[in-house]
């Protein structure tokens, strides 16, 4: 169903230095799917009329997936002014006159974001009347991260970048994790009253959650019980911690749908495969692209499947295999490479 009075926005701006990379960082790849693709099938899940991502550097490549995959989408270019938000400003204005209601802002380096939390946050931005919701983590290093100021109420007062912060606030392990629902016209308006006064000259979408304060609405901070879902993605580093856990969670989703996987440290499954009933993954088992597993088949030790159909009851050992078709009770291995474009009966 599409909510006509919500928009998503997808920050993909940034030059994402700290990837040392000839590709841009929200393209790079975790569990089949660059990281730009996870946010943005979020964002299409959740049934918006209007879904935009942000796009400045390398924005030739950005589009370019984009239009391939989510031609739905309605692009934003960021200009000159540096921050998130004048790149949350350069999404509004691609916003039709008269529109109004919600507006979700989050990251193409937060590929981990689910649906469900974002929907409880719309549910308490709703209901509470606020002109702002965010989501919080908790951190025991927050080092680099926005701190959460509250007040004596424990309501929320501001929220301070690092650079910006001083000793006292250093100490705040409560952090801005960058996922925010705010009103339209909330948001509208206070983006137009920030400036850049700050340790790097750049236009915080942070301090519109203070403007709004300041204008006598409500701000909800909610904090995450799963800090996995926020964990952003700025060096190759976090690139592999992120695609690990998501691999762990991809790997315990299919065990508790009947797949037997002996070693899951070992073993990497795509989020774009299908598995069926009492297939057994052993040690060493890669499953890549769009690939499907037919019941009872057993895959591994040592297998790598890529854009392949396998069938039911087949045995698979020692091999790699892509683009092609294995029909039911075939077996294939040790030792053998499958071409692309193989059909094996």
């Amino acid at each position: 169903m599409t909510e006509a009075h919500l928009a998503v926005v997808v920050l993909a701006a940034g030059n994402g230095s700290r990837m040392k990379s000839a590709t841009p960082k929200v393209m790079h790849e975790i569990a089949g799917l660059p990281m730009l693709g996870h946010t943005l099938a979020t964002a299409s899940s959740l049934g918006a009329s209007y879904i935009i991502p942000v796009v400045r550097h390398e924005k030739e490549i950005l589009e370019s997936y984009i239009h391939a995959f989510y031609p739905n989408t309605h692009i934003a270019h960021q200009d000159e002014i540096p921050g998130t938000g004048r790149a949350v400003e350069c999404a509004l204005n691609v916003l039709p006159d008269g529109f109004s209601g919600a507006v979700v802002v989050t990251s193409g380096d937060v590929p981990l974001l689910d649906v469900n939390t974002i929907e409880a946050m719309l549910d308490v931005h709703l209901s509470s009347g606020a002109g702002a919701t965010l989501l919080t983590a908790v951190f025991s290093d927050p080092s680099g991260y926005g701190r959460i100021v509250r007040d004596d109420s424990g309501s929320f007062s501001s929220i301070v970048e690092h650079r910006d912060a001083t000793d006292e606030e250093l100490e705040i392990t409560e952090v801005n994790a960058g996922v925010y629902v705010f009103d339209f016209d909330a948001l509208k308006s206070a983006l137009s009253a920030i400036g850049t006064h700050n340790a790097v000259g750049e236009k915080y979408l942070t301090d519109a959650a203070t403007e709004i304060l300041k204008s006598g609405r409500a701000v909800q901070a909610l904090q995450v019980s799963d800090n996995w879902l926020v964990a952003g993605v700025n060096n190759r580093v976090q690139l592999q911690e992120v695609s690990a856990e998501l691999n762990r969670r991809i790997c315990e989703g299919w065990m508790l749908s009947g797949v037997t996987i002996a070693d899951p440290q070992t073993t990497f499954i795509d989020i774009t495969v299908s598995l069926g009933e009492d297939v057994t993954l052993l040690p060493g088992t890669h499953l890549k692209g769009i690939t499907s597993v037919g019941r009872g088949s057993t895959i591994g030790p040592e297998v790598s499947i890529e854009d392949t159909q396998v069938g039911e009851d087949v045995s698979i050992i020692k091999a790699h295999i892509s683009g092609s078709v294995i029909e039911s009770e075939s077996t294939v291995g040790p030792y053998s490479y499958i071409r692309p474009g193989t059909h094996l009966g």
